[in-house]
């Protein structure tokens, strides 16, 4: 099983679509990516009403790399971080542009609630435009 986590802590999963791996059929609306895909190779013109991106470990860093990209190619869809992401990298895969973080019930019980929530400000600590200067 797994647990979903968004702002508001942990939270049911509503998505009952199901996932395609990239190169499916081109009636697919959610994609699963590996963490090794590369995001100009995902086509944003097929109506993707989410992406899922693994994390196959909490310290690769590849999925909010990721992440960035497609929102800055203009997905405006949902966003999933999926796997071994950690509470303290929450703030993170926020501004990176993931909405939702799902992970293993043995993640979301080492790390409950609370600790996901204390990370759900990633707004407030915003510390580049504070050393610009400029209000978030």
């Amino acid at each position: 099983m797994t647990q979903l986590i968004n702002d508001t802590g942990f939270v049911a999963d509503d998505w009952i679509h199901g996932f395609c791996n990239q190169g499916a059929a081109n009636d697919c609306v959610a994609l699963h990516l590996p963490s090794d895909s590369d995001p100009a190779d995902v086509d944003l013109a097929t109506g993707l009403h989410m992406i899922r991106i693994d994390f196959p470990s909490s310290a690769d860093g590849r999925g909010f790399t990721i992440a960035r990209a497609l929102r800055l190619r203009g997905y405006t869809g949902r966003l999933r971080a999926h796997g071994h992401v950690l509470a303290d990298q929450y703030a993170m895969a926020r501004r990176s542009g993931f909405d939702e973080v799902e992970v293993e019930d043995a993640i979301a019980a080492r790390q409950p609630a609370n600790q996901w929530l204390f990370r759900a400000d990633w707004q407030q600590n915003d510390y580049q435009s504070r050393l610009r200067g400029v209000a978030t």
